[in-house]
């Protein structure tokens, strides 16, 4: 747009992420997704008079873990605050969550740009409760509530005001799905609703310091949805802008059928929400020995294995690939233990194995082939028995269809081994150059490029058997007499 490079976007991101506990964050009412509406309630998430809430040691639990994966600070005194506002899907008329003393405090997380490596600045990670569901498009004339969602745990991630393009803004949200997916504490169903994105965006002039008029687009729920409503919002603040029209604090929804977004209302200040202690709930104090019990569980991190990675002299490509999920990291890991070629391993995950899982609509968590039966055709592979296109070709299949069978056991079997027998070599060679006399004399005018073909017939002849690099040496000495 005309004008666009004058002004700088200043956007500050809110995820909100569903904690994979079994049980709500004040009650026992069940977190499973998808039964029917209104089954997974109880007297106190139906905020009945007289009831009290206790709160879910394990969701406290998740979000420290989160908080210590992000570099944050670790609060120890903490307590629960009522959100005061009326919506049709909040049975208790407030929601539980907290406001002046967040579990965690500061901390970033890493985002790789073409521009290098930021670290996106959090404000907070803090606890709260989700509220039910408003369902607009059964009937015609009602709105339908369905709470079995309240109540169920939630951490909001919330970052300073830091991210300055949808670019970033849409890689950041694909790292946090990555890291909630990493430690386990939630799923990352954006399809499903347990991770919904708020963007908070702004503009103003490039040098000035002053925030601008931000606009809020609510409950984004996939990260190409992130990109897109932010990538809509500049341009329309920067058209307005250019037009001397004032920019209305607002809140907005995204229209994903036209990449657009709408106001929904005028958006409201803190105070309006009239945070005060929720009195039945009790402060809780987080113990040294309970923080430091969650730190030493944590799993190796997704930028701690990159690096790793880069230091056993596997590409930037490769690292990233291996830290795309923690199954891949994990599965990587167990085949390390059974051999040191890290560069064959890699060459096999993404190449022939990871085919054949995505075929199969499988990860390597769900994976047949044992890391220790890989190490095994890796062995194989460098021992001369094996070659590669062979093994993933035809070795692999049955590898699948008998996981049990150690693969040398398969690879005799299948009659697979590659042939080192210098006689037998010799023989397949006499025949190909019989039946190409023509290629031979050209050959030996100096047409050397000839030996591809020469070795492909052998392959052929040998059903792939015969070990190439004795072949090749043999074509070799055979064809210079």
């Amino acid at each position: 747009m005309e004008n666009t490079g004058k002004y700088e976007a200043v956007i500050g991101l809110e995820v909100h992420a569903q904690l994979q506990t079994r049980s709500k964050l004040f009650s026992g009412d069940s977190t499973a997704f998808g039964s029917e509406p209104n089954t997974q309630v109880s007297a106190i998430s139906l905020a009945h008079p007289g009831t009290l809430p206790r709160t879910n040691k394990k969701a406290v639990e998740y979000v420290i873990k989160m908080g210590l994966a992000c570099h944050c600070e670790i609060e120890r005194f903490n307590y629960f605050a009522r959100k005061n506002y009326f919506y049709p899907d909040l049975p208790k008329g407030y929601q539980v969550s907290q406001h002046t003393t967040p579990i965690c405090k500061g901390g970033y997380v890493s985002i790789k740009t073409a521009a290098g490596k930021i670290d996106v600045q959090l404000n907070r990670i803090h606890l709260e409760e989700d509220a039910g569901k408003s369902i607009h498009d059964l009937d015609d004339d009602y709105t339908c509530i369905d709470l079995n969602r309240a109540g169920v745990p939630l951490i909001e991630i919330v970052t300073e005001p830091c991210i300055h393009s949808a670019e970033e803004a849409f890689l950041y949200v694909t790292e946090v799905r990555k890291l909630v997916r990493w430690l386990g504490v939630c799923d990352g169903n954006m399809e499903e609703g347990s991770l919904r994105c708020d963007a908070n965006v702004s503009i103003r002039l490039k040098g000035e310091k002053t925030l601008g008029t931000k606009v809020e687009v609510k409950n984004l729920n996939s990260i190409r949805n992130v990109k897109k409503a932010i990538e809509y919002e500049i341009e329309r603040m920067v058209h307005m802008a250019e037009k001397g029209e004032t920019i209305v604090q607002q809140t907005r929804s995204f229209d994903a059928d036209t990449d657009t977004t709408f106001a929904l209302r005028d958006k409201e200040e803190a105070n309006d929400y009239r945070y005060f202690p929720e009195p039945d709930l009790t402060p809780f104090k987080l113990t040294e020995e309970f923080i430091n019990g969650i730190k030493h569980a944590l799993p190796a991190l997704p930028e701690a294995l990159y690096q790793k990675y880069l230091q056993m002299e596997l590409s930037e490509y490769d690292a990233s690939q291996l830290t795309d999920d923690k199954a891949t990291a994990s599965y990587f890991e167990e085949v390390l233990l059974h051999t040191n070629n890290a560069k064959a391993v890699v060459n096999w995950m993404t190449g022939p194995l990871r085919q054949m899982l995505n075929e199969e609509g499988a990860s390597f968590e769900q994976s047949k082939v044992r890391p220790a039966a890989l190490a095994t055709v890796i062995g194989m592979i460098e021992a001369g028995k094996l070659s590669f296109s062979i093994a993933a070709s035809r070795l692999l299949p049955q590898m699948l269809q008998n996981p049990s069978v150690d693969p040398a056991e398969l690879a005799i079997n299948l009659n697979l081994i590659q042939v080192s027998d210098t006689s037998e070599i010799e023989a397949w060679v006499q025949q190909v150059m019989e039946k190409m006399p023509d290629k031979v004399a050209e050959y030996k005018r100096g047409k050397k490029g000839l030996i591809g073909l020469f070795m492909g017939e052998v392959k052929k002849l040998s059903k792939g058997k015969a070990d190439p690099k004795m072949t090749t040496q043999l074509l070799e000495e055979r064809l210079s007499k």
